[in-house]
């Protein structure tokens, strides 16, 4: 078992560790926005421009796990750092690249320092903090979340119509640099290491297998909409299934012969774990209504990007005000605080979708504020009901697996719930056919997270 004793510093090493929560999800979201500068500027193409968001994406997805368990074995202040000077340098790359090629690699780098470095903000939340605190520090964890989803499109807009220093879209990622050069010196000083007392090695081939394995799997779901799923997603996602067969046999082996797998089959025995996993799979199909509701604000209701950005802000706000009551619901509802924010989700959800199918818009910022409340409770209730589900030794690998079913499920309700807005609303489609597929949409979201409240209301 870990140490149990308290940190002094605890309060001022969670500043620190939220840093590596911000950064993540905010460089996913802060990019979005500068795509047509970067095209522009780069000459690149459809594709480069696709690359730089799906890139990220990918590597993220396929590393968290990896990521996770490299904190359980060799100290997660130590990869924490690691992680983010590894994301400071990859966001040079990008800062500075003179082709498209070169920020395609970096915003790689960019993804696989990510992964390394946010599993451990919420391994070490879990380690350092004593129960009675674990609910307040996580509802910061939350609202951290919020923070980058509601700043991440606006900031980006603001930076590139801004221009600082004549560097136009390339302040988005350059200005990670100064956060992250005051951010390690503040690690090295205040964080306190934290491991698993086992010393457990590395399963080296565990990793190939799985990040082979997940990138198969992850890939083609990203790619395939918008290349009108060619012949290789198909063969990608063939192969994901026997390379994840493989390692899931070999991880069993692994542990039966009493060495240290990447992931402890056994812990996956915990119906409790699995349901709460499951849950998290669903509860995540509402990445996909920041794609639908782009399209619907620019394609139904005629709205340019600065305010398409502006309409989603109530969602975000919620997000960010939502974590702050988890900690009275939770000493209400316990375990089943998750589920309560998922259903204040699935009632945003649908009455967002009966205001499109009726055409009414006046109003959709209380359905949105409803959604983000709703995402803002469920968050680190959900995450909380994962990782309290394993031994703490195992907390890095239980955020991994929290962070990567995340991504994962992201990957397939973008393609999923995409496939199904882009085919009631294709091209050609009219302000009416648009409003149309966004409420049905909005409907199988909400569908979706349905099944994650009930999952979570289930688990003790």
């Amino acid at each position: 078992m870990e140490k149990t004793d308290v940190d002094s510093r605890r309060w001022m090493a969670l500043a620190v560790l939220l840093t590596g929560t911000l950064l993540p999800p905010l460089d996913f979201f802060i990019v979005n926005v500068a795509l047509p500068a970067i095209r522009k500027d780069l000459h690149a193409s459809p594709a480069d421009s696709q690359l730089v968001v799906s890139a990220y994406a990918a590597a993220y997805a396929v590393t968290l796990i990896l990521g996770g368990r490299l904190g359980d074995i060799y100290g997660r202040k130590r990869v924490f750092i690691i992680g983010m000077l590894g994301f400071g340098i990859a966001s040079a790359l990008c800062g500075f690249a003179p082709s498209a090629v070169i920020l395609v690699a970096g915003r790689l780098l960019q993804g696989v320092s990510a992964a390394i470095m946010g599993p451990q903000s919420l391994a070490s939340i879990h380690a350092i903090f004593p129960a009675k605190e674990k609910n307040r520090a996580l509802s910061f964890y939350g609202a951290t979340f919020g923070l980058a989803s509601a700043a991440g499109q606006l900031l980006g807009g603001v930076l590139v119509s801004a221009d600082l220093f004549e560097i136009g879209w390339r302040s988005v990622f350059l200005i990670n640099l100064p956060v992250i050069v005051l951010a390690i010196p503040a690690a090295i000083v205040l964080l306190r290491e934290n491991r698993a007392d086992r010393y457990d090695k590395l399963d080296v081939p565990g990793a190939i297998l799985l990040a082979t394995g997940l990138l198969a799997f992850v890939l083609p779901l990203i790619e395939g909409r918008e290349n009108h799923w060619p012949w290789w997603c198909v063969i990608l996602l063939t192969t994901s299934i026997p390379l994840l067969t493989a390692f899931w046999y070999y991880e069993k082996k692994m542990e039966s012969n009493g060495a240290s797998p990447l992931i402890y089959p056994s812990l996956l025995k915990k119906s409790g774990l699995r349901k709460s996993l499951t849950a998290a799979f669903f509860f995540y199909a509402l990445a996909s209504f920041f794609l639908i509701f782009a399209v619907y604000e620019q394609g139904a209701l005629g709205h340019n990007t600065l305010a398409t950005g502006l309409a989603i802000l109530p969602l975000g706000i919620g997000f960010f005000i939502g974590p702050w009551c988890t900690q009275l619901i939770v000493s209400r509802l316990g375990s089943r605080a998750a589920a309560f924010g998922m259903i204040l989700e699935v009632a945003g959800l649908l009455f967002a979708a009966t205001l499109s199918l009726n055409g009414i818009t006046s109003i959709l910022y209380l359905p949105l504020f409803i959604i983000g409340l709703g995402q803002g409770i469920a968050v680190p209730a959900l995450v909380r009901l994962n990782v309290d589900q394993v031994d703490p030794r195992f907390s890095g690998l239980a955020s991994g697996l929290v962070s990567a079913t995340l991504q994962i499920s992201a990957a397939v309700f973008v393609a999923v719930i995409g496939g199904l807005f882009f085919t009631l609303a294709p091209d050609n489609a009219n302000a009416a056919g648009i409003q149309f597929s966004f409420g049905l949409s909005t409907g199988a979201i909400g569908l979706s997270l349905s099944i994650a409240a009930i999952l979570c209301w289930k688990v003790k």
